[in-house]
């Protein structure tokens, strides 16, 4: 079983907007990321994919390298959206595994936010193996703090200090950072 959203989290100066990368399984979970964005989108600098910006035709390999170095590269946080099906994404993986390599632009933070078709227990709580492995390590390390979806979305302010959080974890926590997995090499469902 996992923890309840972290709620000790700094204050954020207002003038601070961190450079942000969005992870998600585009195929199902497309419509938060969009409201995610469009909500609280101007309190960060987005580094994420957009739609159309990587084209299907090329191979694997470059579409990894691309989304490291063009993306991720120059991200301070991660933020992994997770739904029911995010855990078995390798997109997902690999760009958790980029954020957390110093060699790919140093360290970025990580943050988990569940969302609503995530299967969450009573009491808010969550199995590590319903998240993506890499963060559930993250996670049960203390490195990545995890929100639900109604937590963090309430207000700006939880995002500005769940933001913030991950931010200052790349210096304050770094020595709980957990990237030994294997990187995914197929998704391990639809």
């Amino acid at each position: 079983m996992g923890y309840t959203p972290y709620s000790g989290l700094g204050l954020l100066n207002a003038a601070v907007r961190h450079k942000v990368f969005v992870s998600y399984y585009h195929k199902a979970d497309q419509a938060y990321r969009d409201a995610f964005e469009r909500a609280f989108g101007h309190l960060f600098i987005s580094k994420s994919v957009q739609p159309g910006d990587i084209s299907t035709d090329v191979s694997t390999e470059y579409i990894k390298r691309l989304i490291q170095e063009g993306y991720i590269s120059d991200a301070s946080v991660v933020i992994v959206l997770v739904g029911a099906k995010t855990r078995c994404r390798k997109h997902v993986d690999w760009e958790i595994s980029a954020g957390l390599n110093k060699k790919i632009g140093g360290y970025s933070g990580l943050l988990g936010i569940l969302l609503p078709s995530f299967p969450l227990q009573p009491g808010n709580q969550f199995k590590y193996d319903d998240l993506p492995a890499r963060l559930a390590d993250n996670a049960k390390s203390s490195y990545a703090a995890i929100w639900t979806w109604e937590g963090i979305t309430v207000s700006e302010q939880n995002v500005k200090s769940a933001v913030q959080d991950a931010f200052d974890a790349r210096i304050s926590r770094a020595e709980k950072i957990d990237n030994s997995r294997l990187q995914l090499g197929k998704n391990l469902c639809d």
